[in-house]
């Protein structure tokens, strides 16, 4: 449970931020103490993790309060125990939809690393390094927001534009706001205000907390973590430059690999020649199969003939061997011979 309830905070040791060497951390910071967020971030670190959990568990939100029990005793959170607990200003804007065009308009081109305005729907690599981890503060520990910590949307800049050009928030109705959205969501990606819920359930003196238990180090931004961020972020830069030049290279590649993906479709073409060759030999065997057919037509065309006049002859012949011997007659086939020739040189 403690990983959920830590995944979506963040507490900033302001003393120690404001001592580093790094003016635009410094700066970054300070905007965070004018806008009044000071006492809501800066809250003492401690948590009450038995607590959370019942706390989550049974909360809900019944006109505009947030309800819960916590140990057996029901616990009733207000916004005015809210701002009172945090110093929130009132004043301001409470919706985000408000927020003036020209200001948004003008924060694109002051957080941008390369001084031109950057893409709201990109990534956080955009902007200068303070900016960066800005964001990470309003993703975190501000909008409660699960998804990319990396990406940049509407609401995260709108958030951070009113810090950095010092646009006056009502911070209590707004962090009110987002409490009972991640009240209502009953998802563990929506828990969030850790420290912040552990300090208002500590204001009822009947609720049992259970032991109390540190927030982790590598949640508070100190001057340590600060510094380890900017390493962190120097490196996946470098990364990601590095990363763009192969991509360009490979990019390259794929230019020659398209022209070899033509290799392929000559290939089909050839397959198709191939096929229709295939077809042809394939007519070829046929008309030689065809061939001995004709040998064989011819030869009974011809010699059909032949064989009846054969047996034509042979039977005038013996019909006239016939008649002789009836007759009594010397065989001389001489004559009938000749006459058997004249008979068909007549004809």
């Amino acid at each position: 449970m403690a990983s959920s309830l830590y995944s979506n905070a963040q507490h900033v040791d302001f003393d120690s931020v404001l001592a580093m060497d790094d003016p635009g951390m410094v700066s970054m910071f300070e905007a965070l103490m004018a806008s009044g967020l000071r006492g809501f971030l800066g809250c003492p670190a401690v948590v009450y993790e038995d607590a959370l959990v019942d706390f989550f568990e049974n909360a809900s939100v019944r006109n505009g309060v947030v309800f819960s029990t916590v140990g057996g005793q029901i616990v009733e959170i207000t916004e005015k125990l809210f701002v009172e607990s945090f110093e929130l200003p009132l004043e301001g804007l409470g919706d985000l939809s408000e927020m003036p065009k020209d200001a948004i308009f003008d924060a694109r081109s002051i957080v941008s690393l390369s001084g031109e305005q950057i893409n709201l729907s990109g990534r956080k690599n955009q902007m200068k390094m303070p900016y960066r981890l800005l964001c990470d503060i309003v993703a975190k520990a501000i909008s409660v927001k699960a998804g990319s910590f990396n990406a940049i949307t509407v609401e995260k800049f709108s958030l951070m534009m009113a810090v950095v050009c010092g646009v006056k928030m009502n911070w209590a109705k707004f962090l009110f706001g987002v409490l009972k959205k991640m009240v209502a969501a009953k998802t563990k990606q929506s828990k969030g205000f850790a420290i912040q819920i552990s300090l208002l359930l500590a204001t009822f003196p009947a609720v049992e907390l259970g032991e109390a238990s540190a927030f982790p180090a590598s949640k508070i931004l100190s001057k340590k973590t600060v510094l380890r961020f900017i390493s962190i972020n120097d490196r996946d830069g470098a990364e990601e430059i590095s990363g763009a030049t192969k991509e360009k290279a490979v990019s390259k590649k794929r230019t020659a690999a398209d022209i070899e993906a033509a290799v392929p479709k000559k290939k089909r073409t050839s397959k198709k020649k191939s096929i229709s060759s295939i077809s042809s030999l394939e007519m070829v065997v046929v008309a030689e199969e065809a061939v001995p057919i004709q040998q064989v037509v011819e030869p009974l065309d011809v010699e059909e003939p032949r064989c009846s006049s054969a047996d034509a002859v042979d039977l005038i012949i013996q019909q006239v061997l016939d008649e002789t011997r009836a007759d009594d007659a010397p065989a001389d086939i001489t004559e009938p011979a000749v006459t058997v020739e004249k008979y068909w040189y007549d004809r």
